[in-house]
């Protein structure tokens, strides 16, 4: 599977998972990055952070690796509403050696 489709599986499983608070979309992919735009209302008591990285735990079922590297945009309303747009760097994981 290439990564274009891993990217859009991942962000399928993301957006179920946390489709109520946060939607993620695939603005740019080039190369080795990635620029995925998160909106929504976002937890309060969860870490606005951990949506980015919630992206990477989803990746890594697939064989991707994303590591978030820079949010380029980040707007706020005042109802608790936000925007952010956020570069990820794509890699290949790792192979698990087991004993």
């Amino acid at each position: 599977m290439e990564d274009e489709e891993k990217l859009k599986r991942i962000l399928e499983e993301f957006n179920r998972l946390h489709g109520s608070e946060a939607r993620a979309r695939i603005l740019k992919l080039e190369g080795d990055e990635v620029i995925i735009e998160f909106e929504g209302s976002f937890c309060a008591t969860c870490g606005l952070y951990d949506y980015f990285d919630d992206i990477r735990w989803e990746a890594i079922d697939l064989g991707l690796e994303l590591e978030p590297v820079e949010v380029l945009e980040a707007e706020e309303d005042d109802f608790e509403h936000g925007r952010y747009v956020v570069r990820y760097r794509i890699g290949k994981s790792k192979p698990v050696v087991s004993f």
